[in-house]
């Protein structure tokens, strides 16, 4: 079960309007919080294969080291400066703070018990994480040797006192420190060990089982040998987490030089979180806590392992037979029974990709395809997150190459993706690709491509929008759609978006698109209150919708109103959300549920019935780059797309989005009184959304294949909603 606290139940029988700001909404930070306990229950299901396991706790250290660097921060700094601003349920910067701390000692708490379980599940399998217990004489000879070769040369011990300054320690540093005593004369020193970022977390011991060793146990471990001459009397080893957010300042006049600049304040920002293991010598740890400035911090005492994110090596480790059974994503038939041409399969009937389950090599080969066409006049694409290594960089540069023109709007202000943007911008221009960063204080979070090409007749726009980012990799575990089209409307709304990003051109007249922050608030809410007219009327009247995140404040009460009208809606939100569900008189027709599991739920779809039940012909089904969040409708650059091919709409509503509501092995239910999570079934009887796509054909995608095949209706259990 994953709780969401809650000081202020909701009575069973409420007058809306009597509610309190904590009775209406959960606080965003604390249902962040149960969202990453959502995660860290996956590392506890024993139907998991043991490294999957250690995978989903993986992900949780890696998701609040991020939280604390960014959430947290931002509320100490708040605190510090004395800004009283409210959440949205209420609460001051140091009341959320005082909640935060109560859930993350709980949460850290829980992911040790998690390591301690998996543990043995590994050590039968071969691989020993915490292998400094079982060092026989020959991999102590080894590891020796090693830290002697390449750690010693590498580490700089730094002595503590009045002649030489605190050293800097890196946010995500981990260090050791050291009480030491001469043994010539007596005399006491306290000396400091960083470990540099550039060596592995883990040491792997050569032999048949995989065997690990945490470098800063390595350290401590051979402190005689970076310490001749001294007695070692107490160590400990700790890890520092800083403030790592950038404020864009508005009155920045070149966002490049000033982002190269911010990238490195980002590594000197306030000590935020402190974590020290429970061994940790007193004197050492009031040294470090004195010099570290911890008046807005927290500081974690640990029996276990400090930086569990960095557990994602062993993850690593080839051996399959601890992993989910592989998955080779399919390539849309579609494409390849028009010979691989893209243009063609497109210009023929629009198509949407289902990643990761269809290949995310159809949209690079989109790219390619245009790159190498002489028909292709020019290239628009937006960049969110492209990864390290860029098939769509590489696509963009060569049609740059090969004279075409090509347009790149980078996006500066891709959280923790800041300079490795930079450097695809510079290789970009180098190319002759015209780069874009758009708005100084709206993120440009919008996926699209767009491709004009010479066609018979004129010029024809074929276009891609996705819910997620151009990113290689992510695109293999993020469930996300890709959408391709030729309609020539979707076209010109297309061209208005990019020239809103390039030239501030604010965009007239739009034919399909809706466009945040012009005018997809506006879009949405229109939607709703057309559903809340029909439930009126005493006609079906549906919500469906699937989000990353649930936030905006009034779009909450707007779905407050129409489950009072009687509009029947189910929402699919994976992380945070702070609507209430199921409060009688505020949300009793409201449903909210979470999938984690596999694959990262990460595409954005809404659909309204029409006037009729869901799933239906006549509903308005939309996908979207954006969440219903603050930032998403008000702050950034996002996109907001009708779906209209009557192939792609049953795709997207009767397959992607049903298969979600109907989900009950990976599936979270919201309490909105209680505030908990309650899992649903996940055994032989459930029904698993990923399995189901795993083995199930897409209706756009499969082209002529799809008659050969039976796609199971889930229309038929739509009852089980």
């Amino acid at each position: 079960m994953s709780t969401v606290p809650v000081p202020a139940p909701v009575p069973t029988s409420t007058d809306p309007d009597a509610l309190t700001l904590q009775q209406r909404y959960f606080n965003r930070e604390l249902s962040w919080l149960a969202f990453n306990d959502r995660v860290l229950e996956e590392a506890t299901r024993l139907d998991y294969p043991p490294l999957e396991r250690l995978r989903f706790l993986s992900i949780s250290g890696s998701n609040l080291d991020e939280f604390m660097m960014i959430r947290v921060a931002g509320l100490a700094g708040q605190v510090r400066t004395g800004v009283a601003e409210t959440s949205i349920d209420g609460r001051t910067p140091r009341q959320q703070l005082a909640a935060i701390n109560q859930r993350l000692r709980e949460l850290e708490a829980k992911q040790q018990r998690a390591l301690l379980d998996l543990c043995p599940l590994l050590e039968e399998a071969g691989i020993h994480i915490r292998g400094e217990d079982r060092i026989d004489d020959g991999a102590e000879e080894w590891l020796r040797q090693y830290f002697i070769d390449s750690i010693m040369p590498v580490i700089t011990p730094q002595a503590i006192d009045p002649g030489h300054p605190f050293p800097f320690v890196a946010n995500m540093g981990i260090g050791a420190l050291f009480n030491l005593t001469r043994e010539s004369d007596g005399s006491a020193l306290v000396e400091m060990v960083l470990i540099p970022s550039a060596l592995p977390r883990f040491i792997r011991i050569p032999g048949e089982d995989a065997t690990y060793v945490a470098i800063e146990r390595l350290v401590c471990r051979y402190a005689e040998l970076l310490f001749p001459g001294f007695r070692v009397n107490g160590d400990g080893v700790f890890r520092v987490l800083r403030d790592s957010d950038i404020e864009v300042e508005e009155e920045a006049e070149d966002l490049v030089r000033f982002f190269r600049s911010a990238i490195q304040r980002r590594r000197r920002g306030q000590v935020i979180a402190l974590e020290i293991d429970e061994s940790f010598d007193p004197e050492a740890e009031e040294l470090l806590r004195d010099k570290l400035g911890l008046e807005q911090a927290f500081v974690t005492k640990t029996e276990g392992m400090l930086g569990i994110a960095g557990l994602d090596c062993v993850v690593a480790e080839d051996r399959p037979d601890l992993k989910f059974t592989s998955y080779s994503p399919r390539f849309p038939e579609r494409i390849m029974e028009h010979d691989g041409d893209a243009f063609a399969a497109i210009g023929e009937k629009d198509i949407v990709i289902h990643h990761p389950y269809e290949s995310f090599e159809v949209v690079v080969d989109f790219l390619r395809q245009a790159a190498r066409d002489p028909k292709v006049i020019s290239i628009k694409q937006t960049l969110y997150r492209a990864g390290q290594q860029s098939p769509v960089i590489s696509a963009l540069c060569a049609a740059a190459e090969a004279g075409k023109s090509v347009t790149a709007v980078v996006e500066l202000k891709a959280r923790f993706d800041e300079e490795q943007n930079l450097k695809w911008a510079g290789e970009l221009e180098r190319s002759g690709v015209q780069v874009i960063y758009g708005f100084v204080d709206w993120k440009t979070h919008a996926k699209v491509s767009m491709i004009v090409r010479e066609e018979e007749g004129g010029y024809r726009t074929y276009c891609h929008f996705g819910t997620g980012n151009y990113h290689p990799l992510t695109a293999k575990i993020y469930t996300d759609l890709s959408y391709f089209t030729a309609d020539p409307a979707v076209g010109r709304d297309a061209a208005k978006l990019f020239n809103f990003v390039t030239g501030y051109v604010r965009p007239q007249k739009l034919e399909q698109l809706a466009i945040s922050p012009v005018n997809m608030l506006e879009v949405l809410q229109a939607d709703i209150e057309r559903e809340i007219g029909f439930a009126r009327e005493g006609r079906p009247a549906a919500i469906w919708a699937k989000m990353n995140s649930l936030t905006e404040q009034g779009m909450i009460d707007l779905l407050y109103d129409a489950s009072q009208a009687g509009v029947q809606i189910t929402l699919v939100v994976r992380g945070i959300c702070c609507l209430r569900p199921g409060v009688p008189g505020l949300s009793e027709n409201i449903r909210v549920k979470s999938i984690i599991g596999r694959f990262l739920e990460h595409s954005r779809i809404y659909a309204f019935g029409g006037g009729e039940e869901l799933p239906g012909d006549k509903a308005r089904v939309y996908i979207s780059s954006a969440d219903l969040m603050d930032r998403n409708l008000h702050r950034r650059v996002e996109y907001l797309l009708p779906i209209e091919n009557a192939t792609v709409h049953d795709q997207v509503l009767e397959q992607v989005l049903l298969a979600n509501l109907l989900d009950t092995g990976q599936s979270w239910l919201l309490d909105g009184e209680t505030g908990e999570y309650e899992r649903m079934t996940h055994d032989a009887e459930g029904f698993n959304c990923h399995d189901y796509f795993m083995t199930n054909p897409s209706l756009s995608g499969r082209g002529d294949a799809l008659k050969d095949s039976r796609v199971p209706d889930l229309s038929l259990r739509k009852g089980a909603i």
